[in-house]
Parts: structure tokens; sequence; C-alpha cells
């Protein structure tokens, strides 16, 4: 046998010769394959944006959320398999009820993650069971801990980030993001950036069509973690737009 995958790649509990486990690496390619999802760690906040790609017009559009709300400071996006996804969007609200119900506050929003990355941990573990195909970004803000911003991995890695990005497209949005100055920005600014970079990153020849979903917890938000008000995501598509095309004219002038 070859350390290249050949008989080293069955299960999830068998390392390769040269130490590496190729069933967490096969869930890092399936995230390679969704739509790009970004978060953004400001002054006040957390801003995530998603590109939600449309596969066929008889779809609706409200269907296979990328974002949801955890508890009522904390929010979940994803990238990568949708029904993996919304297994741990699940457990992530298990644990949050537990810890509220057990000691009366709102969950960490480092605390949850903990609980999340382990049990996504525990499925890399087993020849039974398969990793998560997905990339978790959780999020939340609060007047004690400000804002916070962690992405884990399908090998149940966790870090935390100013901002992060997984998906089709991460080293371009992830080379945008590098860009801004985040800490000195409030998410009002950070929601018009984070709209540019999905719509610039977004590939319109090989994915013709797809939808925005954006959420933010900040204190415009009230420190509620919730959808983007529609006439301020329809003001950050607008504006988006409107950039790419003016940095499309300076190219060809």
């Amino acid at each position: 046998m070859s350390s290249i995958g050949t008989g080293y790649d069955l299960s999830s509990s068998q390392y390769s010769p040269d130490g590496r486990v190729f069933q967490v690496e096969y869930a890092g390619k399936a995230v390679e394959n969704s739509g790009t999802v970004i978060g953004i760690r400001g002054k006040d906040g957390v801003v995530f944006a998603s590109e939600k790609l449309v596969t066929t017009k008889l779809h609706e559009s409200s269907a296979n959320r990328r974002i949801w709300r955890i508890d009522t400071n904390i929010g979940m996006a994803a990238a990568g398999l949708i029904a993996d996804a919304r297994k741990l969007s699940e457990i992530a609200r298990k644990e949050a009820a537990d810890y509220r119900n057990q000691y009366g506050v709102i969950i960490p929003v480092k605390e949850l993650t903990k609980r999340v990355s382990m049990y996504m941990h525990a499925y890399t573990l087993y020849s039974a069971i398969r990793p998560f195909g997905v990339n978790c970004l959780i999020g939340g803000y609060d007047s004690v801990h400000g804002a916070e911003l962690y992405m884990i991995e399908p090998s149940g890695v966790s870090w935390g980030y100013f901002g992060c990005t997984a998906g089709k497209a991460q080293q371009a949005a992830k080379t945008e993001i590098e860009k801004l100055k985040t800490t000195d920005m409030s998410c009002t600014e950070i929601v018009q950036k984070a709209a540019k970079i999905i719509y610039g990153v977004h590939d319109a020849v090989k994915d013709k069509e797809f939808i925005l979903e954006m959420a933010w917890c900040s204190e415009q938000s009230a420190g509620i973690f919730e959808d983007l008000p529609e006439p301020i995501l329809k003001e950050a598509e607008t504006l988006a737009k409107q950039a790419l095309e003016e940095d499309e004219d300076a190219e060809m002038t």
C-alpha cells in the first residue's frame, strides 16, 4: 500500500505512514466545493455573509440557509455539506440551552465553540462514523466579552479570528479580508465590505446565480443576532455591485 490514499482512506481512525488522516482531508475537500462564507469581527460586533449558490430556479429562495441563530446573541455560519451543518447547528443550540438551564446565563461564545469542536473531533476517532464535512463559523457580541469570532475545521480544531472564510473562494476572500483594519471598523462599515467581497469572489462563469445571505450581532442590533434588515442588505448589495463595476472600469482604462 502507498501513503497517497489507497488503503489508508477507508477509516477516519487510521493514519497513513506519513501521519495523515485522509478522511479528515476529504471532509476539507467537501468544504472547498461549497459556496463561500465569511465572518468578520469589528469593534462593535460580528458580521456573517454567505454565498448561497442557486442550482435551480425551482428552489425556494429561503431554503437551505447557511446562517443560523444559536442563542440570543450568538450565530453560526457554515461552509460545506448543508445537512452536516444543520446537524451541528442543532447540537450548538442544545449545548447553549443546556448551559442556560444549568447556570442561568447565556453561554460564552468561547465555551460554545469548545463544546462544538469537541463534538466534531469525536467524529474523527471511530471507524463507524465519518468526519463532518463542514467549517463552522461561530460568533457573537455582548457587553462583557465584546465581539468574538471562531472557526472550527472538520478535524475539530478551532481558532479565534478577526476575520475568517471558508468555501470555494476561500483564498481570494481571505486576501481581501486581510486588507481591512477590522478592529477599527463598525459593523455598518463591515457589512458593505463583506457584501463587496462575496460579490467579488463569486465565479460568474461556473456559478451563474447566488443569493447573498447576511446576519449580524452588534450594537446596532441591540446585541441580538439577527438577519441583516432588508433595506441595509439591499443597500449593501447595490454598493457592492457599483464598487465592482468601478473597479472593472478602472482596470480597463
